[in-house]
């Protein structure tokens, strides 16, 4: 039985004068800009339709998986695909960013308390079968850096790290962020780790979306994920942010993941118009799964979320 699809949390309007109808050339170039990312291979003819909620907004849907989209100050521009969960890899560190924030809060700009590495978290550094980053034991590095360590090269050792530091074990924090995901409305996500390697963590691009506008308010994760890269502990080298969509169609920030299981996945954030006009467009996309790998997966979803991102700035400028 197909799930009903679930609003995500957005901040309603202010009420609005009534606008004049925009120009026939400027209707003409935003039909224009839908047509040619319709033609995108993988996409969805915004036509297609059971897979699509209610109401959705004609635009660039991925063919395959989940995608649920919003603007602030307006509401869902709808979803795609079934709300069933499915795994989502390391889009799993939003929640573990988000509850590590909570109980530490952080001022923008601030490094807050040091954090130990432990021998645990130095030994996952030489991972051969997960995204990690190098530590090393006793070095002290601060909750900031962990939490750039964490989210911009999706080190899952920082992630561990992070929730046994807030919560003593891996599994007392993943309590806490189930905790949080009810606590959010979020009813179709488990969360079984804190960095989303684990094929049990599932959820919807529903869910996620819920849980993007609901960290984006917070200044400390906003400067940090719209960070094109960040330097390696020691060495420093320079480590790049996974999500390669900064700066390309109005994308100011987001969380990538990729897993066998998962396949490719993205939650993204644009913004549209400008000064005081400025809104946020948020976006999720996941389960892109083109049948080769993860990697080829994550290239897809970057690419899928490109293109709905494109597509709902131009929903939005009409």
């Amino acid at each position: 039985m197909r799930c009903p699809p679930r609003t995500p949390v957005v901040p309603p309007p202010a009420p609005a004068p009534v606008r004049a109808r925009p120009p026939r050339a400027v209707v003409g170039v935003v039909a224009a800009v839908l047509l040619a990312l319709w033609s995108v291979p993988g996409l969805a003819d915004p036509g297609d339709g059971d897979e699509l909620s209610p109401g959705a907004r004609p635009l660039p849907w991925p063919r395959e998986g989940q995608a649920s989209v919003a603007v602030e100050g307006v509401g869902s521009l709808g979803t795609r695909g079934r709300q069933e969960p499915v795994p989502i890899a390391s889009v799993t560190k939003v929640m573990t960013a988000y509850v590590i924030l909570r109980d530490h809060p952080l001022r923008a700009g601030k490094s807050g308390p040091s954090v130990t590495v432990d021998r645990r978290a130095a030994a996952e550094s030489a991972s051969a079968d997960e995204s990690s980053v190098r530590l090393r034991e006793g070095r002290r590095l601060s909750q900031r850096r962990l939490l750039e360590l964490m989210l911009i090269p999706s080190g899952n050792n920082a992630a561990r790290l992070l929730a046994r530091w807030d919560a003593g074990s891996e599994e007392a924090f993943t309590a806490r962020m189930n905790d949080a995901a009810a606590a959010l409305g979020m009813d179709r996500t488990t969360y079984t780790g804190a960095s989303g390697y684990e094929p049990t963590t599932r959820s919807t691009s529903d869910d996620q979306l819920v849980l993007a506008a609901k960290v984006m308010r917070n200044r400390t994760f906003r400067e940090i994920v719209a960070q094109p890269g960040t330097t390696e502990p020691g060495t420093g080298a320079r480590l790049a942010n996974t999500n390669t969509l900064l700066g390309h169609a109005g994308i100011v920030g987001g969380k990538t993941g990729s897993s066998t299981p998962a396949g490719g996945a993205l939650m993204w954030v644009a913004t549209t118009g400008g000064g005081a006009a400025e809104r946020l467009v948020l976006g999720v996309v996941l389960h892109q799964r083109p049948g080769s790998g993860p990697a080829p997966g994550l290239e897809v979803a970057l690419a899928r979320s490109r293109a709905l991102a494109e597509g709902a700035r131009a929903w939005a400028a009409k």
